[in-house]
């Protein structure tokens, strides 16, 4: 059996002041990983909101073009801004997306249209970009 020696009296100040200095390094530590938190917070933010911009100009160039009484462009489309307030003018604290739309008709069926959105915003040229294959159909046939 191992036999330690006890006392009684408690800790000592060289324990008390090894504990104040472990404690004081792991919240240090812990301070210094904010500001990359939040950085990387932010970016999730505008990605984020950049998605949602992206996904519902998709389904509105979809809708558009589904419809076969609807004309369609094709080529570069007029670049749009929107503000994350979806006011028409950007207020205090609004980050303004850059939407740029290309249609392409395909070779193989006229009838089908390639759409490719790029979302930009401050800070970020490259953006997010996805693209939709999209078919006219009579079935959304509306409004001719």
């Amino acid at each position: 059996m191992l036999h330690t020696t006890c006392n009684n009296k408690g800790m000592g100040m060289v324990e008390v002041l090894i504990a104040i200095f472990l404690t004081s390094v792991a919240v240090l530590s812990i301070l210094a990983l904010q500001p990359s938190g939040w950085k990387a917070m932010a970016k999730s933010d505008f990605a984020g909101r950049a998605a949602e911009v992206l996904y519902n100009t998709l389904e509105d160039y979809q809708v558009r073009i589904s419809n076969p009484c609807n004309a369609v462009t094709t080529g570069n489309q007029v670049q749009q801004t929107v503000t994350t307030s979806g006011e028409a003018d950007a207020i205090q604290g609004d980050i303004t997306y850059t939407v740029d739309v290309n249609i392409v008709q395909t070779n193989v069926d006229p009838q089908t249209f390639v759409v490719t959105v790029t979302v930009t915003w401050p800070g970020n040229t490259r953006g997010i970009s996805e693209s939709l294959s999209i078919t006219r159909q009579e079935i959304y046939k509306f409004g001719c």
